[in-house]
């Protein structure tokens, strides 16, 4: 008998023990659960160790490369990927696996302990089966995790580009914080988009919240322009303060295209006379002058 029929029997002869031991492992270390998480855990742990039982009986000697070991690794794969959901740690989650090392220790010596060769054969499997699964564990969890990153960045990116319309015709973007290749394609996006459900004739692009403004920012800055140009909408740019002017000339980008002001209001006063409108203060009424009615 190989030290794989060794471990499968060990696995089915004391399987009611090794669960056990596991689970009052798994409550010991870790978070506090509440009363639904143990019976998830439970329920979790009963399902990893019939797959287990299940893929040791039919497993090769390619560890857990082994098509027989599919099944075990979706079943971690999902636990990683909720306890990322849930907010657990990357120790607690592999703690799921390493915690199991124990019982299964102790169920291999009290079975084959009157057999060094074969313990110390099985032991080594238990070992090389269990980091295996603890590192595929730990690669689920942090594959998750950047994926919820990733989301966050995303929602975030599109939330810190919102499109104001501040008249019939004329929209306003402004922009907070650094302008990179990623956020400046959802820059022009959201803005393209604004113009093409608003019709508006006028975009104004507002980098007074823009830290640093270089060479690359400059030319998707460029870009995005020309992108609402071709939406036909005419492009403004406000919020070039005397040190961004500067630098602009410094790094000797061409704006003489683009109209650019000092400030937002600067720049939606001329997008209104461009419009053919005007802004006047209305007459304030003295005191005693009659009511019109209509």
């Amino acid at each position: 008998m190989t030290s794989k029929d060794k471990f499968a029997e060990v696995l089915s002869k004391r399987n009611g023990e090794i669960m056990a031991s596991w689970l009052e492992l798994q409550a010991e270390s870790g978070r506090r659960l509440s009363a639904a998480e143990r019976q998830e855990t439970t329920r979790q742990s009963r399902e990893f160790m019939a797959a287990l039982t299940a893929a040791a009986k039919k497993g090769s000697d390619d560890g857990t490369a082994s098509p027989e070991w599919s099944r075990l690794k979706e079943i971690l794969s999902s636990i990683s990927a909720s306890r990322a959901k849930g907010g657990h740690t990357p120790s607690e989650t592999a703690a799921f696996v390493f915690s199991l090392k124990k019982p299964l220790f102790s169920a291999v010596l009290d079975e084959l302990g009157t057999d060094p060769a074969a313990l110390g054969e099985t032991l080594w499997q238990v070992t090389e089966l269990l980091d295996s699964l603890g590192l595929h564990t730990t690669e689920a969890f942090h594959r998750t995790r950047e994926n919820i990153i990733a989301r966050q960045q995303q929602e975030l990116l599109e939330l810190s580009t919102p499109v104001v319309r501040l008249w019939e015709n004329v929209l306003a973007l402004p922009l907070i914080g650094t302008l990179d290749s990623a956020r400046t394609q959802v820059v022009m996006q959201n803005l393209l988009d604004a113009i093409v459900e608003t019709r508006s004739d006028f975009a104004i692009i507002d980098i007074t919240g823009v830290p640093v403004v270089d060479t690359l920012v400059a030319q998707h800055l460029l870009k995005t322009v020309a992108a609402a140009r071709l939406m036909g909408a005419d492009c403004l740019i406000s919020g070039i303060r005397p040190q961004i002017a500067q630098t602009i000339i410094h790094l000797g980008v061409d704006l003489a295209n683009v109209t650019t002001k000092a400030t937002l209001a600067d720049a939606f006063s001329v997008a209104l006379r461009r419009s053919g409108l005007m802004v006047v203060k209305a007459e304030k009424k003295t005191a005693g002058e009659p009511r019109q009615t209509e």
